[in-house]
């Protein structure tokens, strides 16, 4: 099996490659583990490789907040600057002065 690390780490604000969604990580799966009737809803054009790693991110669009799940091919940097306003944020992190966000002590594993 081929170890990869991680592009991306937790607390970094990061947007979706395709949709019009940003977040900050707050755990990486070193490849996918999710179900597969998640894997499968994924329209077949644009559905990512398994054997790399897949992020939970405390997500945001125009309209809402949520969880989501994004394989490392379709992550970006996210260097807008910008507060991410998720609901949760505060129990995970603290914001830094660079935008990133620092896991809060008792979320660290």
């Amino acid at each position: 099996m081929n170890i990869r690390s991680a592009k991306f780490r937790i607390g970094q604000v990061v947007r979706h490659r395709i949709f019009p969604f940003r977040g900050v990580i707050f755990d990486v799966d070193p490849e996918f583990n999710n179900n597969e009737e998640w894997y499968e809803a994924i329209p077949a054009e644009i559905r990512p490789r398994k054997d790399q790693p897949f992020y939970h991110l405390l997500a945001e669009n125009a309209e809402t907040e949520y969880v989501a799940y994004v394989s490392e091919q379709n992550l970006l940097e996210d260097d807008t600057g910008e507060p991410v306003r998720h609901p949760q944020l505060g129990e995970y992190f603290e914001r830094l002065p660079d935008g990133d966000y620092q896991p809060r002590p008792q979320h660290i594993h």
